[in-house]
């Protein structure tokens, strides 16, 4: 099969190549899916240039990638199952993340053959295209785990986006309406048009307006841009009101080389058992990958979720594609079709 291949961890345009490989061998309760769609979001930039390098640690090998292919959202069709799969059958129309567990490895969906636990996927609605549902998984399950799982978000609540325009920004607005907030959403002039179709009530333009000095209060800031502090937000929270932040570090443009976004994520954590605008492990607990899916597969159903896809890109100029996602401008997510 075709694939996008790594060696070494390094800038996509330097390390990332299309080579003939092996098609993967189908394990006991895997699925290999056929490709039909894939993602590129900033979770595959981290795995594929390894930084900051304390994420090496986290499953995706030190001194090189133990998974040559990136990739880890995926939309296709089954092509077969292995032992003790019992959900899904050649032929099914599937979309889902490639590994089960929270880890930063590369995901082998970059290719026309990937094998997947049956745990991670959920069958496509037949009424969403193969790109979008490969627009969700990960932005989705990122956008699922901050709204419910420690912010308690119910109808009548209000929520501020920070970052509405991109992937895990317009999932959230979305998701957050779904459950009858009334979300405001925050992001550069050129993206509130789109941000306002997705059903927000109300929009700013970071770049004119700064939310934190207009007197409003939120029940809950999601900051997906990760730019903000918990100290500038205070006097835009409710008594009880909720700062979450994603930890996303511009593709190493805010921190450092090692560690990252991980330092500041660790001191949020520590202190959350003392600040009341901190999430807390009170709230409903965080969907797994599968429970998470077939929300998602609902809301894509029933029309209450439309991903918003900015380019695609054919699977020889993945590069191009990661470069594009480096520069800051995509408004929705950026796809790869084999």
């Amino acid at each position: 099969m075709r694939a996008i291949v790594q060696d070494r961890y390094g800038p996509p345009a330097e390390v990332l190549r299309l080579r003939e490989i092996e098609t993967p061998a189908v394990g006991d309760g895997e699925v290999l899916v056929r490709v039909r769609a894939s993602c590129v979001h900033p979770d595959v930039w981290h795995e594929v240039t390894g930084r900051p390098w304390v994420l090496r640690l986290m499953g995706g090998g030190f001194s090189r990638p133990k998974n040559p292919v990136p990739g880890t959202d995926v939309a296709g069709v089954v092509e077969a199952v292995g032992k003790g799969v019992t959900e899904f059958g050649p032929g099914d129309a599937v979309f889902g993340e490639t590994y089960a567990e929270l880890v930063w490895r590369n995901g082998g969906a970059f290719a026309e053959y990937v094998s997947v636990p049956e745990d991670t996927l959920a069958r496509k609605p037949a009424a969403v295209s193969f790109e979008a549902a490969a627009a969700v998984p990960a932005a989705g399950f990122i956008a699922l785990v901050n709204l419910r799982g420690s912010a308690r978000l119910e109808a009548g609540k209000s929520v501020l986006v920070n970052g509405a325009g991109g992937g895990v920004g317009s999932t959230a607005v979305q998701l957050a309406k779904a459950y009858g907030a009334r979300v405001t959403g925050v992001d550069h002039g050129a993206k509130l048009e789109m941000i306002r179709s997705l059903g927000a009530d109300h929009v700013i333009d970071y770049t004119r307006e700064d939310f934190t000095r207009r007197g409003e209060r939120y029940d809950l800031i999601l900051d997906v841009a990760s730019n903000l502090s918990l100290r500038a937000c205070r006097s835009s929270l409710t008594p009880e009101g909720v700062y979450l932040v994603i930890g996303h570090d511009h593709f190493g443009q805010a921190k450092g080389r090692v560690l990252g976004s991980v330092p500041r994520m660790l001191g949020l954590l520590a202190l959350s058992r003392f600040v009341r605008h901190l999430p807390t492990s009170q709230g409903e607990p965080a969907p797994t990958k599968k429970a998470a899916m077939e929300l998602l597969a609902e809301l894509l159903a029933a029309g209450k979720l439309t991903p918003v896809i900015d380019r695609t890109y054919p699977l020889d100029q993945v590069p191009e594609a990661m470069l594009y996602l480096e520069s800051g401008h995509a408004c929705g997510r950026i796809l790869v079709v084999p």
